[in-house]
């Protein structure tokens, strides 16, 4: 995981984010702590808190006093909405600005991608998704 030439501290953040999303990590349940981060990645435990402290200015991660931190509630919806609204950004948008530009309507977009799903979710044969 860490190697994609990304700063180690976004990677960890990243990496804790996607146990959340795909509910391997579940609201109020303990998060790993700075230390195991950083035994397991063999990594700097300032830079593992850093990537945990990224989770916690969002509001995904909480201390509990003595205990560790936890995964705040809620904290699935709120990644899910910011990594939306970044699918959008990345992808949506310059799709729109191409599709402007070919003169197409939202509608032949909506048409054009529902005709790809259906060659993607039906894989013919010799073709895989």
């Amino acid at each position: 995981m860490i190697d994609d030439g990304r700063a180690i501290f976004q990677q960890i953040a990243d990496h804790i984010a996607d146990s959340i999303i795909d509910g391997s990590l579940a609201e109020e349940t303990r998060a790993p702590s700075t230390n195991e981060l950083a035994a397991f990645y063999r990594i700097n435990p300032a830079t593992a808190a850093k990537g945990i402290n990224v989770l916690v200015d969002r509001g995904v991660l909480y201390k509990k006093r003595g205990v560790g931190m936890f995964v705040a509630d809620g904290a699935r919806a709120t990644l899910s909405k910011r990594r939306q609204e970044a699918f959008a950004d990345r992808y949506v948008v310059p799709l729109l600005v191409e599709a402007r530009r070919l003169d197409l309507t939202t509608d032949d977009v909506v048409a054009l991608i529902h005709d790809r799903s259906a060659t993607i979710d039906s894989p013919q044969e010799g073709h895989r998704p």
